[in-house]
């Protein structure tokens, strides 16, 4: 599947949506009346739970979630993952280039140098992670969010994740959330130019909603160019008063440049400059793909029925070391049951859900001749399946007070049919079963707030880059890293108090690290134990109310977000007790804000690492500690306009914002990530 086909696939979407458009708004056109307005369309959706449904029933979950609105991220730059999730506390993301980050939660994935593994991302439930557990963030649009749901560890366990850092869910919006049009415009530093322009409209018995973004800049570094093109829309149809089933359609052309990682000395010394073997082989990430996908809720006597399924089809053109050139093909398919009842004289309630999701990747690489294909290197038809089955029970044994009994049971196969086989055979088909029971209580000790803790067993399944290095290691040489965790944490508001806390240990058996072979390429290998542990702290506070009105209404309020890691090896044949590389120990965001009733805010912003971090198992060599400042202030006016001024890093300091990790390292190892320097992006909305 070529750029072309994918072309011509997105107009013949696009021009049915806009056939049905046209014929919607031609019916429209003959009922602009009185009657119009007194058949509204129903209050809510089926297939879309509003952000105030979604946290309802987050917080019957007995552990780590969060979820943020999209009106936490939207008042200043929208561009990055990490502008959205910048103050959930236990997601440790950072800039690496463009729209790229590195993201961990709970210490997943730090021994991945490159794209992501340990967090499973989807958006309207739909993974955006690739069939084997690697993935990319850029699919994601932060302009194309209704809100965020953040499912930490085991507690993602209905979204299909086994995983140590669990799930990441993006829900989109519906012609219920907006019922207009809505324009945007982003500009800043280093070339930076974003847009957007979005519609939605409903029904009596339909709703529908589109979007069409865009992003250009030149980059604050050397070779970090991007210019991408996005266009995201779903249709629901409400099939009866119980029944709605809702279509998901989307579009992604993402072309970037890669600066690269960097000695320590030039990443905080020159960290304009990107890394010489980056420009010399002119590294790039470009994708196009599109993403259909449906999910059908029906509402029944005793619960709730929803069902779907979805077909991701991606092109992939990334000259690295060498040129990869991977056209994928993801599809599955997924259902779940909810019901309430009473057992024995106690409230009860119970889920059941599967997911079945498939793989395929058309693997070609090719030698590197500043960044165009030379000679075919390598060639692999690559296979990923996973099953996932599970269920969980709630029991009120008191009125305030559940025990939540909980497993999932899962299968996966990982296959590479080498067909390049001049160099010997790298064929190998693995399969691997896992189970993870869950054990949690949950206690509404007020109406206002509540304890929560469980006990966990996850399962992480080796990538298909995992069991294949380019290095010289033994193919298909990988288990599954398997942990325990115990979780313990409280959340809710009292006064002028808003809190969510959580402290964890995670026993850990096989954990999947990378370490350097002779030629200079990384390979996975499995650690024998590993200790996970830490601390995740948000708590807002008001801190002033009626400061500067007559009749009250404004305020001053504290937001802030605290993780402490602490990541090591346990007795490790050669390490020790070592720190696990690539994660700082403490690491804090804070806001302080002021709002005015009349749709004023202003209030600086801080970021601060006070402790340098390892960057090796070896543990010899660190990043350095930084603190940056930001300012950030706007108006929302009520007649439906916005603006606002959003200041990054605003002394210039020069800093590491993450870095990749190796066995052993110096200073002079190319493993460091420069962070962005002082910026300064303003943006318009208006809303019609």
């Amino acid at each position: 599947m070529n750029r072309t086909y994918h072309s011509l696939l997105l107009a013949g979407v696009m021009t049915l949506a806009g056939t049905e458009t046209f014929a919607q708004t031609q019916g429209q056109t003959q009922t602009l009346s009185p009657i119009r307005i007194e058949v509204p369309a129903p209050a809510q959706s089926l297939t879309q739970p509003t952000a105030e449904q979604a946290k309802q029933k987050i917080e019957q979950v007995p552990g780590g979630v969060d979820l943020v609105p999209a009106e936490e991220f939207r008042d200043g730059r929208a561009a990055t993952l990490k502008d959205a999730l910048d103050y959930v506390p236990g997601v440790f993301i950072q800039p690496k280039f463009g729209e790229d980050s590195r993201l961990s939660i709970r210490g997943s994935g730090l021994a991945r140098n490159f794209h992501l593994r340990g967090v499973k991302l989807l958006q309207d439930g739909v993974p955006v992670s690739l069939a084997d557990g690697s993935g990319d963030f850029q699919e994601i649009d932060p302009l194309n969010i209704d809100y965020i749901e953040v499912f930490k560890g085991a507690n993602a366990l209905r979204y299909g994740s086994t995983a140590l850092g669990g799930a990441i869910n993006v829900h989109t919006p519906t012609g219920r959330d907006l019922d207009g049009v809505l324009t945007r415009a982003e500009i800043g530093s280093d070339g930076y130019r974003r847009g957007q322009i979005a519609g939605g409209q409903h029904g009596a018995d339909w709703d529908a909603y589109a979007t069409v973004t865009t992003i250009q800049q030149d980059g604050y570094r050397d070779h970090t160019e991007q210019n991408n093109l996005r266009f995201n829309s779903n249709i629901g149809l409400r099939l009866s008063d119980r029944a709605e089933t809702r279509f998901f359609i989307a579009y992604n052309d993402i072309d970037q440049q890669i600066a690269g990682s960097v000695s320590r000395d030039q990443a905080l010394n020159d960290p304009r400059r990107a890394a010489a073997g980056n420009l010399a082989l002119d590294y790039k990430r470009d994708i196009e793909s599109i993403r259909l996908g449906n999910r059908t809720s029906i509402a029944l006597a005793d619960g709730t029925a929803s069902f779907g399924g979805y077909f991701v089809s991606r092109e992939l053109i990334h000259p690295i070391f060498q040129v990869l050139d991977n056209t994928v093909l993801d599809y599955g398919v997924f259902g779940e049951y909810e019901t309430e009842g009473q057992a024995f004289g106690l409230k009860q309630d119970y889920v059941l859900g599967l997911q079945l999701g498939r793989g395929t990747t058309d693997n070609l690489r090719y030698t590197n001749v500043s960044g165009q294909k030379g000679a075919l290197r390598y060639q692999s038809e690559d296979t990923s399946q996973n099953a996932d089955l599970y269920g969980e029970a709630r029991t009120w044994v008191r009125s305030d007070l559940a025990v939540i009994l909980a497993a999932q049971a899962g299968y996966g196969t990982r296959e590479v049919e080498d067909k390049f086989l001049s160099d010997g055979d790298a064929s190998f088909d693995k399969s691997f079963t896992s189970f993870n029971p869950r054990l949690g209580l949950l206690w509404q000790a007020a109406p206002n707030w509540q304890l929560f803790g469980n006990l966990s067993r996850s399962t992480e399944l080796p990538t298909l880059s995992d069991l294949s290095p380019t290095a010289t290691a033994p193919i298909g040489n990988v288990d599954p890293q398997t942990a325990v965790t115990l979780e313990i944490g409280t959340r809710g508001s009292q006064g002028r108090f808003t809190w969510d806390v959580a402290v964890y240990r995670a026993w850990m058996k096989d954990e999947i690290q990378y370490f350097t072979a002779a030629n200079g390429q990384s390979y996975a290998q499995n650690a024998d134990s590993t200790i996970h542990q830490g601390l995740e702290l948000g708590l807002d506070v008001r801190l002033l109310d009626d400061l500067f009105t007559a009749t009250g209404g404004d305020s001053l309020t504290l937001r802030q977000a605290y993780t402490f890691s602490d990541f090591r090896f346990d007795g490790d044949a050669v390490y020790g007790d070592n720190k696990l590389p690539g994660a700082p120990r403490h690491f804090y965001r804070a806001e302080l804000r002021y709002d005015h009733p009349a749709g004023f805010y202003a209030g600086p912003n801080v970021e601060w690492v006070p402790e340098a971090y390892y960057v090796d198992n070896a543990n010899t060599t660190e990043t350095a500690s930084y603190a940056l400042l930001g300012l950030k202030a706007g108006y929302n006016d009520p007649a439906g306009w916005s603006l606002f001024i959003d200041g990054r890093n605003l002394t210039d300091e020069r800093y590491i914002a993450s870095a990749s990790v190796s066995t052993t390292a110096t200073p002079a190892s190319a493993v460091f990530e420069p962070g962005f320097g002082r910026a300064v992006y303003a943006g318009v909305q208006v809303r019609w």
